[in-house]
């Protein structure tokens, strides 16, 4: 589920930046360390980054002439494209998040009306609007921005971005079932969202941004659940 097209395109710009300020604000020799995510240093973080541009930019393609252009030719190739750009220097990552970021926007300015409505399939084997692409791409450089490890916190992407991003989760997750029923509820927002799954739903309160976090799976401190001695339900991959 995606935003209106212009808020995505909004959120794609704004996550862009803040993906460059957060590289900028880490040396080289921190982007060959560890990140949070399992197996990752921040060079994979960056490679992926610039390498998903690149890969939305074959649906751009495909929204343009009509032709299938699939993201990736496979998983197995998706991640070979990762390890193989980690191990690029560190300034050629930097240019290539640039360079790959401009193309994608080149690419999407050009669609016209009617190509933006043309189908399209993700990743994950769904086949959605062009229209979704800028929000595809906005997660991506919202949440590593922050996988980084530098300036960028969860606290500081927009308050929008953070409620889209969970009114996205929460349809994927409940669609699936696969994890722990929760209910939403921010500490500094009136919105509140119910995640369908397994039990009684257990009420997860605090910060948007925290909640935001641990729904995709990222550290969060900021959060108390309701009963269960205060520990917060574990949750299956996101994506």
């Amino acid at each position: 589920m995606a935003p209106r097209p212009a808020l995505s395109r909004e959120l794609m710009a704004q996550g862009t930046a803040l993906f460059r300020s957060a590289l900028d604000s880490v040396t080289d020799e921190q982007l060959a360390g560890p990140t949070s995510l399992p197996g990752w240093t921040g060079t994979h973080v960056v490679a992926h980054v610039a390498a998903n541009a690149e890969a939305l930019g074959n649906l751009v393609t495909w929204a343009r002439t009509g032709h299938e252009t699939p993201m990736y030719s496979s998983p197995d190739q998706r991640n070979a494209d990762i390890e193989a750009g980690a191990t690029r220097p560190a300034a050629e990552l930097r240019e290539w998040v640039n360079s790959s970021a401009a193309d994608l926007e080149a690419g999407l300015a050009g669609l016209s009306e009617q190509q933006w409505q043309r189908e399209v399939r993700t990743a994950q084997g769904r086949l959605v609007p062009a229209t979704e692409i800028p929000w595809m791409r906005a997660r991506e450089v919202m949440v590593h921005a922050v996988d980084l490890g530098g300036s960028v916190g969860y606290a500081d992407l927009p308050a929008e971005f953070h409620a889209e991003l969970i009114d996205d989760i929460v349809a994927k997750r409940s669609a699936s079932a696969d994890g722990p029923a929760l209910h939403l509820a921010p500490t500094d927002d009136e919105r509140r969202w119910d995640v369908s799954g397994a039990g009684e739903p257990t009420t997860v309160r605090g910060p948007l941004g925290d909640l935001a976090a641990y729904l995709t799976g990222r550290p969060a401190t900021g959060l108390v659940a309701d009963g269960a001695e205060g520990h917060l339900p574990d949750l299956p991959r996101w994506l």
